[in-house]
């Protein structure tokens, strides 16, 4: 699904809601079939980490940490042991085209290079969903459709729902599903 509308309309805000990050002024949040308002933090945390991958604007790679390390991160949060992290880890790098990069930091990636960690960090795990702020936006138009058909063949291998914030042609046009956002509503 995809959530499109000029910069400013929502989207992003659409997408802190549904990640359980944000509460809605009103309404009320359901994650499969149950809602979430009365959840302890702690339980909110426990669903963001084992159900719900995030891929967000800015990357929120950790400096420090090397391209790998970042993405057994989620991982290692959930008690995975090393060895599996580690192949796991290279193996989705690997398929979003940074088998040259695992061991270099973001500080010595290209934006496009950080962003495909990013969306390698929020897959790994393979949580039910996976919610996108535009993933494509520091690539390259051929380096975009292969990450969309990357977030597609997820989709119908693992199952794994992919909600993308977007208005980049390419994304829009791969879209299953459209929503169109503006001025904070749902308008299509």
């Amino acid at each position: 699904m995809v959530l499109a509308g000029p910069s400013g309309s929502g989207k992003t805000t659409l997408l802190n809601i549904m990640g359980l990050l944000d509460k809605p002024d009103s309404g009320e949040v359901l994650f499969e079939d149950e809602p979430t308002a009365a959840l302890p933090p702690s339980a909110l945390a426990d669903l963001r980490l084992k159900q719900i991958g995030f891929v967000f604007q800015s990357y929120n790679l950790i400096e420090v940490l090397t391209a790998i390390e970042n993405v057994e991160y989620i991982m290692l949060l959930q008690g995975v042991k090393a060895p599996i992290r580690r192949e796991r880890a290279k193996e989705i790098l690997c398929t979003v085209g940074l088998e040259q990069c695992l061991y270099r930091k973001p500080g010595e990636m290209s934006g496009g290079q950080q962003q495909r960690v990013a969306v390698a960090r929020a897959i790994v795990a393979e949580p039910k969903i996976v919610l996108a702020d535009e993933p494509t936006a520091n690539l390259d138009s051929k380096t975009g459709r292969k990450l969309i058909e990357l977030m597609l063949y997820f989709n119908q291998v693992k199952k794994t729902t992919f909600c993308i914030s977007s208005h980049d042609p390419i994304v829009i046009e791969l879209a299953k599903r459209l929503i169109e956002v503006k001025d904070g509503e749902i308008s299509e």
